[in-house]
């Protein structure tokens, strides 16, 4: 657990740093006496053999990780798997996904493979692969905006690169704020704004898991063509349910999951 807890370090940094206002729900939820512990931890990434779920997925299964399920999303034509720590099922699951690039558009296609042909070789095999950031160098604004009129997933993965998507807060390891309708009010009465696609919460209790998400935070990217605001990462909630056997449910719902992915979609800071 030691590797794993060294790897979650570096990413919590990287994600806090880039998303002062994640920072600030978790120090809020400090502030209250709660105590946060993190749920699961999301990438995302392309379908090429070069970075794709098998590389992500490499430093977590060398630290103790290992495999336990796959999801579709035909709609954002992705494909998911959620890994688990075998020897601490209370450790953070991991969550990666990637984008079926054939599935997409020629210019989709061909700026995806451009951007993994500016990787250095040497990266592919680091354990710090998975938080490289946008590694391919100098970005535009207006390729930005081609990409994200085919899929918001390619857009955000052309600006952010490889890092933590996102972190989640275990609701079932809170005590004041216990339940996810709590969870979301007290993050609405703290000024932040939630995903409401499909509604503010994601699942039911019949389905073992509840999940909701504040919308990503506007970070001003530099593109060679100026200055402009980019929605950026965004933090999870999720309240999980006991099975039929007293087990607590530890996997996902695709449904859910696919509308927590619309947390990064673009919006106007001014228009939230």
């Amino acid at each position: 657990m030691e590797k794993a807890k060294h790897l979650f370090d570096n990413l919590w940094k990287s994600y806090i740093d880039l998303n002062p206002e994640v920072k600030r729900v978790y120090d809020l939820f400090l502030s209250e006496g709660e105590v946060v512990v993190n749920d699961h931890i999301a990438f995302r990434t392309f379908e090429d053999p070069r970075v794709n779920i098998d590389v992500f997925a490499k430093p977590f299964e060398e630290a103790g990780y290992e495999y336990r399920g796959e999801y579709q999303f035909e709609q954002k034509k992705l494909y998911a798997r959620h890994y688990e720590f075998k020897a601490f099922r209370e450790a953070p699951r991991i969550f990666i996904s990637q984008l079926k690039v054939n599935e997409f558009s020629p210019f989709l296609q061909n700026t995806v493979k451009g951007l993994v042909d500016k990787i250095p070789e040497k990266l592919f095999s680091s354990p710090d692969f998975n938080n490289s950031g946008a590694v391919w160098g100098d970005l535009s604004y207006d390729v930005y905006k081609q990409l994200r009129a085919e899929s918001e997933y390619a857009a955000w993965v052309y600006v952010f690169g490889f890092r933590a998507n996102h972190f989640t807060v275990s609701i079932n390891n809170l005590k004041k704020y216990n339940t996810i309708e709590k969870v979301n009010q007290f993050l609405k009465d703290n000024g932040f704004l939630m995903n409401d696609s499909a509604g503010e919460i994601k699942g039911t209790p019949d389905e073992l898991l509840q999940q909701s998400s504040i919308k990503s935070g506007i970070v001003e990217v530099d593109f060679i063509e100026g200055t402009y605001p980019v929605p950026s990462c965004y933090y999870e909630f999720a309240l999980r349910y006991p099975d039929r056997d007293g087990n607590l449910y530890l996997g996902f719902i695709a449904k859910s999951a696919d509308k927590i992915f619309e947390s990064t979609d673009y919006y106007e800071k001014d228009k939230r």
